[in-house]
């Protein structure tokens, strides 16, 4: 397992949403990439490690209605799905980890990751993530990838983290997938801290 399960439901059993450093109110840079792809509003889409991320709300804001959260604390999931309530257009959710998750073959249009990659410092689950990405995403499908930059933090949350530029993130998926763009973002935290991300929008070759 990538991280410790018990760290992430610790995480999350005890700050609220605007006291985690990843907390957005809208994952504005990341709909603009899936916009960039124009995917149909029935396109299949999962959000991994999406823990309590506007995402999902956002895209059923935007009227996409196939949509999966995995995320490897349940604590996590309980909560975005208490946020959701009754606007939920049944979204599948996942609790596990994805370096370990069962997903559907070719199950979707859509993969995206704001945060998860970068936690996986040794190279044997980087590989079994890209390997369950290669599997699961269909060919042509897209694939937007989120990750420290390289002068971002080395750590968060108390776990160490692997830090990238665009060519690195992108020879790390190179094997199966296209890089079609990278973007910068500097996340600011709610303590006012910027965190410089790198984001690669990806399709799945073949």
């Amino acid at each position: 397992m990538m991280t410790s399960k018990n760290h992430w439901e610790t995480v999350y059993g005890n700050r609220s949403d605007p006291e985690t450093s990843w907390f957005q109110e809208h994952a504005t840079q990341s709909l603009q990439l899936i916009h960039t792809v124009q995917p149909p509003l029935s396109a299949s889409i999962i959000d991994i490690g999406g823990g309590t991320s506007p995402l999902v709300h956002d895209l059923i804001e935007a009227g996409y209605t196939n949509l999966s959260l995995l995320d490897l604390s349940g604590k996590a999931l309980t909560r975005a799905q208490a946020k959701l309530k009754d606007r939920d257009p049944g979204i599948t959710w996942w609790e596990g980890d994805i370096t370990e998750a069962a997903l559907p073959p070719d199950g979707y249009d859509l993969w995206h990751d704001r945060a998860v990659f970068h936690f996986l410092t040794h190279p044997s689950d980087r590989r079994q993530y890209t390997d369950a990405a290669s599997k699961a995403i269909k060919p042509g499908g897209h694939l937007i990838v989120a990750t420290f930059a390289d002068d971002g933090p080395t750590e968060c949350s108390g776990l160490p983290t692997c830090r990238y530029n665009p060519a690195a993130l992108e020879a790390e998926f190179a094997d199966t997938f296209e890089c079609l763009q990278c973007q910068k973002e500097n996340h600011r935290t709610p303590n006012g801290v910027e965190q410089p991300f790198v984001y690669c929008l990806f399709r799945r070759k073949g």
